[in-house]
């Protein structure tokens, strides 16, 4: 057996191996010498870039994709039961084994960070990845989107800690024991697996009381949902909890985040002394995930100058207010932001960076069940645009659901002042924003679907 390769995972086959967790894990095994292959909806670089670890990774999912010897079949909670693969695993009696548990064995035996949260965690998770790399450790780690500087979003390294983005969607964050846990907020979302937020807060309560004993929880002071949940674990004899924020009382006192543009200048107070330091993304909400970072750091016995100098190394993760370019003096920004939180936070971030021009966005709702629950939500905010269009609601995995359609949001948007528009036609966008951008505008596509395509189709027409 190849080392550090669990027996069922020494030749995985990965149903969805395209996707953003999954592919991360099939890349950390391809790294640690397992015979790892997979089949994806559709071609992609991630594809590729599997196959140039050695992995098979075959396009389209049909039962003969499955190798007779493969040890297991590793599946995300999208994975319909249906699946061909997945049909032809329980006949040939091949074990399933869920993402989350894959991850969780690669984490064993290694000081883990897993970073949970409603939203940020590829962020927060992204700049401990940078920091430790810059500061020599040599961290592994398993990420929800591409670094900008590596360009990947796993690797296995070959020091003793593992920073993993824990993902409380499906509850699937509730199988890992980290040495340091970070939640970063705490609030209702995914729909379809939570009915209340007490469900929310059990499962949180799980994960929390999953660290190892003598761990740490680094958790936001500021949020409401986090603060709740610190005063339920705060009674947890085995665990250290460091809170985070613009609260007095917070552990790590976020002192001051000035606006440098598409930066931003952090002072901390951490144990009585004030630190400095650069973070290269805008937006308020992105120097807290820094401080988390700093704070989760620390309690791994790092020093804290040290790691936040390294911080400010980090430049980004794709899609996280990524600058996709600029023609005719219009900047073209992406963002992945789906939850209201998120797109108010983001769209503060680019208020504060539009001084003196516009900011139109794009914007595609994901998911149906999101849209009937939060779609008031995202339409106020949307109101923090200049202009907006909205498309219709990106399914991913879901199917529709009668009379939930983008029109929830365009009427809670013009309720709220916004000047928004509908456009059913994504084809018709990159004209439409070059008809209306002005030079000194900015322009953000907001969505988790496929609405980041139209960054570069919006620049080819803003160029011509």
């Amino acid at each position: 057996m190849a080392p550090g390769i669990p027996a069922a995972l020494e030749r995985p086959h990965f149903i969805g191996i395209g996707g953003a967790g999954m592919s991360g894990i099939a890349k950390i095994l391809a790294q640690r010498g397992a015979k790892v292959a997979g089949s994806d909806a559709k071609e992609s670089a991630t594809a590729e870039a599997l196959r140039g670890l050695g992995a098979t990774v075959h396009i389209g999912h049909a039962a003969g994709h499955l190798a007779d010897d493969a040890t297991s079949v590793v599946v995300s909670s999208a994975i319909r039961a249906d699946n061909p693969e997945l049909v032809r695993a329980a006949e040939l009696g091949i074990p399933v084994v869920h993402r989350s548990d894959a991850l969780a064995s690669l984490m064993e035996g290694l000081r883990a960070i897993a970073v949970a949260g409603t939203h940020g965690k590829t962020t927060t998770t992204s700049m401990l990845a940078v920091a430790l790399s810059e500061l020599g450790l040599d961290p592994s780690y398993a990420i929800g989107g591409d670094l900008e500087g590596p360009g990947t979003n796993a690797t296995h390294g070959g020091g003793d800690i593992f920073v993993a983005e824990a993902d409380e969607s499906d509850r699937s964050f509730q199988k890992y024991a980290p040495q340091v846990a970070i939640v970063l907020n705490v609030e209702l979302d995914h729909h379809a697996n939570y009915a209340s937020m007490d469900e929310i807060y059990e499962s949180f309560e799980t994960f929390v009381g999953k660290v190892v004993p003598g761990g740490t929880l680094v958790i936001a002071a500021d949020q409401p949902g986090a603060a709740e949940l610190t005063r339920r674990v705060r009674d947890l004899s085995s665990l250290t909890v460091v809170t985070y924020g613009e609260s007095e009382g917070a552990d790590v006192r976020v002192h001051k985040v000035t606006p440098r543009g598409l930066t931003s200048e952090v002072t901390v107070v951490l144990n009585g002394k004030y630190l400095t330091f650069t973070v290269s993304v805008p937006g308020r909400h992105y120097a807290h995930n820094a401080v988390a970072a700093l704070a989760a750091g620390v309690a791994l016995g790092i020093p804290a100058h040290n790691l936040a100098s390294a911080i400010g190394k980090y430049t980004g993760v794709k899609r996280r207010l990524q600058l996709k370019g600029e023609a005719a003096g219009v900047q073209v920004i992406d963002s992945y932001a789906h939850h209201p939180t998120e797109m108010t936070a983001d769209l503060e971030a680019m208020r504060g960076a539009a001084t003196g021009s516009r900011l139109l966005v794009v914007f595609q709702p994901h998911l149906f069940s999101r849209t009937q629950e939060l779609g008031t939500e995202m339409g106020q905010a949307l109101a923090l645009a200049d202009a907006s269009l909205v498309l219709d609601i990106y399914p991913a995995r879901e199917d529709p659901v009668p009379g939930v359609t983008s029109e929830l949001i365009i009427d809670a948007a013009k309720a709220a002042g916004a000047d928004v528009m509908a456009v059913h036609d994504k084809a018709q966008v990159p004209a439409a924003v070059a008809g209306m951008a002005k030079p000194g505008d900015l322009v953000l596509t907001m969505g988790a679907g496929d609405v980041t395509d139209l960054g570069p189709q919006i620049l080819d027409h803003l160029s011509s």
